[in-house]
């Protein structure tokens, strides 16, 4: 799973350094036909993960693929940006399931399978984390977590504990047992998945006895059901579990899917278990992707900022550029820009007033401050590890803006990300930056700059606490502060916006078709949700989706699905 999902907000620090060439030297592509007009089977707007995953399978599919990207790189949050020969991640950096194979492996991880693409990665099996009990060394694995329990939370903790790794585990077996890959948006799920996965999905649940009954109907129920049917009450346990949802997701344990709580838990808490860093950072990852959608045939197009979804006879046709060039899709348009900023490009006397009215209903997570540092690492200690933790009070709620930050030292496993003796990290506050604090504010403004100053004291605070009285923040080489109105602007995501603030249990995640014929949306406002695990699924629906259910099934077979 790759939990932390800080968008980025590169372009920005380009109006400020010069702008950072890719290691691949990437070509701007542009698919044409033969009479020299440019044209797709399928356009994808967006080259984020879910973008990209749904563009590189779709090319392993014999389509003919261009992917849309306004930006001068690919990979939307989850790419790598330089300055002054720091790497920073502007996105994901808490990764887990890069290795795994097979029906139970992360969906990235068989996107990436199916690409013939792998990444190297650093394994490690903890976190430092600051909480109101006390600071630890917080371990993934089934016994480790029971001994910080004990000491700062109490043996009545350390039961709870027990009790709900006992009711849960069993069930991940359950809750992993129908692949994302698996699945399409049309009646060939039936054959691809349900009759494919359906007799061992049966057999987990048969296996587990009463208990696998329990399980059939809580998987699709917000986590916080499981919790309060264990009777657990215990004040650490409780504010824990909704920690590791925020983390998850970005709700808390009654607005996550209990499926999705358990299939991280396998992970995190079964024994074996490790976490994993990209070297080279998370723009390894894109890169993976990109080389998987160039092998297969598939175009991208970088600095192709689309204008508007071309729509004829209630049928999306194509895009048009900013640049005013046309680009027909012959099969069909996928958006991988969020829900807002979809509806935005499309006409709107063409739409359903409640399509677009649930759209503009549909609540949203807030956004983030951000903070980049480049420093030296003398005198910082050797046993620093990659990422931190900071919460500052549980009682308001690990959602509540300004109270928790997370930090990520990723230079600590891959030093190639630094010059030599230096670090790199980037703090932020989770999806819980109020837009409206920022609205309408001029970027140039004192009263901006000031509000910058107020909003990233507090991960400037958490940073030095993570660090030490070692570190300064006046010796940093390269500071960097980003806003809401940062992701507004560069990433033109609707209001700086994380996501959609969906609740399992109270509503569910759109799917990938729209009212629209040809036009699909994948991404974190689409099933699954919110997350790179979530959205490289959602990208690989969609590409199912638009193939036969042979070729579909063909690709389960070649990579052991």
């Amino acid at each position: 799973m790759a939990l932390s999902f800080s968008p980025n907000f590169t372009r920005h620090y380009h109006s400020l350094f010069p702008s950072f060439k890719s290691l691949k030297n990437r070509k701007t592509v542009v698919a044409r036909n033969s009479n020299g007009k440019p044209e797709a089977d399928v356009v994808v707007i967006g080259s984020g993960i879910g973008g990209l995953c749904c563009g590189g399978l779709l090319a392993r599919y014999q389509q003919d693929v261009l992917v849309l990207e306004s930006h001068d790189q690919p990979g939307g949050a989850a790419h790598t940006f330089e300055i002054k020969g720091y790497r920073f991640d502007s996105g994901p950096s808490l990764f887990s399931g890069f290795q795994s194979r097979g029906p139970q492996a992360n969906p990235l991880a068989q996107v990436l399978d199916a690409l013939g693409e792998s990444i190297p990665c650093v394994n490690y099996d903890s976190w430092m984390v600051y909480v109101p009990e006390g600071e630890f060394l917080s371990r993934i694995g089934p016994t480790e977590f029971y001994k910080d329990l004990e000491t700062y939370a109490g043996p009545n903790a350390v039961q709870e504990w027990k009790k709900l790794l006992d009711a849960i585990l069993p069930l991940s077996s359950a809750a992993m047992a129908l692949p994302p890959l698996s699945i399409r948006g049309d009646l060939g799920v039936i054959s691809t998945a349900a009759a494919r996965y359906a007799p061992s999905l049966l057999k987990s649940f048969a296996q587990m006895g009463p208990q696998g009954a329990f399980g059939a109907t809580k998987l699709l129920r917000p986590f916080s059901e499981i919790v309060d049917s264990l009777e657990l009450k215990d004040p650490f346990i409780r504010n824990w579990v909704d920690l590791l949802a925020f983390l998850l997701a970005g709700v808390k344990s009654n607005g996550i899917l209990s499926a999705e709580m358990i299939y991280m838990f396998a992970e995190w808490y079964k024994p074996g278990c490790s976490l994993e860093y990209p070297l080279h950072g998370s723009g390894a990852v894109v890169d993976a992707l990109v080389r998987g959608l160039q092998k297969f045939g598939g175009r991208l197009s970088l600095k192709s900022h689309v204008e508007k979804i071309v729509v004829e006879n209630n049928r999306a046709v194509g895009i048009k550029l900013k640049s005013g060039q046309f680009i027909r899709a012959r099969k069909a348009v996928i958006s991988n820009a969020s829900m807002w900023d979809t509806l935005n490009l499309l006409p709107r006397e063409v739409l359903p007033k409640s399509y677009v009215d649930r759209i503009n209903t549909t609540p949203q997570c807030e956004s983030f401050m951000h903070l980049h540092l480049g420093f030296a690492a003398e005198g910082i200690r050797e046993d620093l590890g990659i990422h931190h933790i900071v919460v500052n009070d549980w009682d308001r709620g690990v959602d509540a803006d300004q109270n928790v930050v997370l930090i990520s030292v990723p230079s600590v496993l891959s030093p190639d990300l630094a010059p030599p003796g230096k670090h790199i990290l980037h703090a932020y506050t989770p999806g819980t930056e109020p837009f409206e604090l920022w609205k309408g504010l001029d970027r140039r403004s004192e009263e901006y700059k000031q509000l910058k100053a107020e909003r990233s004291e507090v991960m400037w605070k958490a940073v030095e606490r993570a660090l030490g009285p070692c570190f300064s923040r006046d010796k940093c080489e390269v500071k960097l502060v980003g806003t809401p109105l940062t992701h507004q602007r560069f990433l033109r995501r609707n209001r700086g916006t994380y996501g959609p603030a969906i609740e399992a249990g109270k509503d569910t995640f759109p799917g990938h078709s729209t009212p629209i014929s040809q036009l699909y949306c994948c991404g974190d406002s689409t099933f699954p949700g919110i997350g790179v695990p979530a959205v490289a699924a959602s990208g690989a629906i969609v590409a199912n989706s638009l193939v036969s259910v042979s070729q579909h099934s063909q690709l389960l077979d070649a990579i052991g699905i």
